[in-house]
C-alpha cells in the first residue's frame, strides 16, 4: 500500500464489511412465538441460554432471595436450582429455536433463548434483546433482530424467518451496497431503507497502517452519531420501532459497525448499563470470527494488518460514538429527541413494548 487511494468514509466501512463477510456461515435453526409479557417484578439479576454443539442448552442464572428456580421447556420443567443456578439441559426436540421460561418461587419469570439465529446464509444474526436495565427490567427476546447482510439466505433459511415472524427489515447499507449484494427476504416482509452512511460522504486517505485504519473506525463511529445522513437513517429505524417493534431487524453488512450502533443506541434508550451494551457489541468479534479470519488470511500478511482494525469491533470505537453523543448533544437524552427524533410519548412506547418486568 504505498500509493494512497481516495475512499469514503462509507467505503472504508462497507470495504471493511464486505471483507468480513467473505467466508461461509453457520447452518440450523430460528424462531418462536413472541414473549409473554410478565406483570410481576422480575427477580433475576443475571440470565443466559447458551446452545451447546452437541445438542443440549446450558441455562444460568442469579435470582437473590428465591430459594427455589424451575427451569421449563416446551410445557414442561426440564431443571431446577436455587438462588444461582448453572445447568445443562439434554434430550430436548429438535426446534428452530428453543425456549426456556426461568420459574422463580417468588416474582415474575423470564423467557429466554440462546441469543444467536443459526441461519445457513448469515454468521450474527442474533436476538437484539434478554439484557437487563438498570432498574431491573429485562429487554424482551423474540422482538428485535439484529444481522449482517442477508444476500445469501437459503429458501430453509427464509422459511425459519418467517416462522419467526420478521415483518420488516432496516437496511442500513449504501446504494452501491444494496445493489451488489440486495437482500433476501420471505414474501411480505416490508423492506426500508435507512443508509446510515450517504453515498456521498467526505473523502479520506485508504489507510496505510493498523493506526490509521482504527482511526478511521473511530471517526466512521463518530459520524454515525452526528453525520446528517446517519441521523435521518436511525431517525426511520426509531420511529419505525416505536410504532411496532415486533418482527424488526436491521442490518449493514457485516452488522457489526452501523449495526452495532442501531443496538447501542436502541438499549441505552431502554436503560440497558453501558457495560452490557458494551459486552453486547464486541460480541460481534466472536460471532465473526471464522469469516474475519478467513478475510484476513486470503490477504498478504501486511495487508491484512493494516486491515485487521477494519473488521474488528473494539471498545474505542463504541467509546467514540458515546464521547460524540456528550460532545454534540451534551447527553444520551438529548441524542434521543434530537438525532433519532424520539420524543417522550414515542420512547414510553418503545419501553413498554420492549421492557417485561
Amino acid at each position: 500500500m504505498t500509493q494512497k487511494t481516495r475512499v469514503s468514509v462509507a467505503g472504508v466501512l462497507s470495504a471493511a464489511a464486505l471483507l468480513s463477510g467473505l467466508a461461509a456461515p453457520v447452518a440450523t435453526a430460528a424462531p418462536a412465538s413472541h414473549a409473554p409479557r410478565a406483570a410481576q417484578h422480575i427477580p433475576f439479576t443475571e440470565a443466559e441460554v447458551t446452545a451447546q454443539d452437541d445438542g443440549s442448552y446450558k441455562v444460568t442464572w442469579k435470582a437473590p432471595g428465591n430459594r427455589h428456580v424451575a427451569v421449563r421447556a416446551n410445557g414442561r420443567t426440564v431443571a431446577t436450582g436455587g438462588s444461582t443456578g448453572t445447568v445443562t439441559v439434554k434430550g430436548l426436540p429438535a426446534a428452530d429455536r428453543q425456549w426456556f421460561t426461568l420459574v422463580p418461587e417468588r416474582g415474575g419469570s423470564l423467557r429466554l433463548a440462546d441469543r444467536l439465529i443459526e441461519l445457513d446464509g448469515t454468521v450474527n444474526f442474533r436476538d437484539a434483546g434478554g439484557y437487563r436495565t438498570k432498574d431491573g427490567q429485562w429487554v424482551r427476546m423474540g422482538a428485535i433482530y439484529r444481522t449482517d447482510s442477508l444476500e445469501k439466505l437459503t429458501d430453509a433459511d427464509l422459511a425459519k424467518l418467517k416462522r419467526l415472524g420478521i415483518s420488516v427489515d432496516y437496511d442500513l447499507r449504501t446504494t452501491s451496497e444494496r445493489a451488489a449484494a440486495p437482500d433476501r427476504l420471505p414474501e411480505g416482509v416490508r423492506y426500508v431503507v435507512a443508509n446510515v452512511v450517504g453515498d456521498d460522504s467526505p473523502l479520506f486517505s485508504m489507510p496505510e497502517t493498523a493506526e490509521e485504519a482504527a482511526q478511521l473506525m473511530i471517526d466512521g463511529e463518530k459520524s454515525m452519531v452526528s453525520g446528517e445522513s446517519a441521523k435521518s437513517a436511525y431517525s426511520t429505524v426509531f420511529a419505525g420501532l416505536a410504532r411496532d417493534a415486533d418482527g424488526a431487524l436491521y442490518h449493514c453488512t457485516a452488522g457489526k459497525d452501523r449495526t452495532g450502533w442501531a443496538s447501542a443506541a436502541l438499549l441505552t434508550a431502554l436503560g440497558v448499563p453501558r457495560e452490557t451494551v458494551m459486552e453486547d457489541y464486541l460480541a460481534s468479534n466472536v460471532y465473526r470470527a471464522e469469516a474475519n479470519a478467513a478475510a484476513l488470511a486470503a490477504m498478504p500478511a501486511e495487508q491484512a494488518a493494516v486491515y485487521k482494525p477494519m473488521l474488528d469491533v473494539r471498545a474505542e470505537y463504541l467509546n467514540a460514538g458515546f464521547a460524540e453523543v456528550a460532545e454534540e448533544f451534551g447527553s444520551f437524552a438529548a441524542y434521543e429527541q434530537k438525532a433519532l427524533g424520539l420524543d417522550a410519548r414515542e420512547l414510553r412506547a418503545l419501553k413498554a413494548d420492549l421492557l417485561v418486568g
